[in-house]
């Protein structure tokens, strides 16, 4: 299991100051099933510019893989090795269903290569914390160790660990019109 996240958020107080209004693990984990990654959703925010007003966590939703329309979102996620991961994958594709959110990740179930291919319209920054995993692309893979940054601007792509220890990952996900 993943280490939980703490996460500190600041705001505003009723009178204007500069205060905080949480501090504490992240409340919003998700893991489709055993064996898969582990999803920590940290902020989001809902449009562009973004809204610093109010104090209600936005992470507090059903889980979606990109960000909302003219959104962003911020989430770290705790790959396993592959030799766990891949038969979750493959089980979450024969049981796949809409998350729900009208931009669901296309997932790529045609690419023999890796079983966690997918799509979003969405411009990544990946931020490796720790361990190292490959980034895969439909044409070259490389791979990535820890602080290493990768930008993924709207590509079919996946995440392989292929090593025997998790990989951690820092993602910033930017709604982006798809290519």
């Amino acid at each position: 299991m993943a280490k939980a996240i703490r996460r500190v958020v600041t705001g505003h107080t009723k009178d204007g100051k500069s205060c905080f209004i949480y501090d504490g693990d992240a409340p919003h984990v998700y893991q489709r099933s055993p064996g898969s990654s582990i999803v920590t959703e940290l902020w989001e925010t809902r449009a562009t510019p973004a809204s610093n007003a109010g104090g209600d966590d936005p992470t507090l939703r059903d889980f979606r893989l990109p960000p909302p329309k003219n959104g962003s979102v911020f989430r770290i996620i705790h790959y396993p090795p592959d030799r766990e991961r891949v038969a979750a994958l493959q089980a979450e594709h024969a049981n796949a269903h809409d998350d729900g959110s009208g931009r669901a990740a296309a997932l790529d179930r045609s690419n023999a290569r890796h079983p966690g291919f997918h799509k979003t319209s969405s411009v990544d920054y990946a931020i490796v914390l720790a361990g190292e995993i490959y980034a895969l692309m439909e044409e070259g893979e490389v791979l990535l160790k820890q602080g290493d940054v990768l930008v993924q601007r709207g590509t079919n792509h996946a995440w392989s660990n292929r090593s025997d220890e998790p990989a951690t990952l820092a993602f910033v996900l930017i709604d982006a019109e798809p290519v």
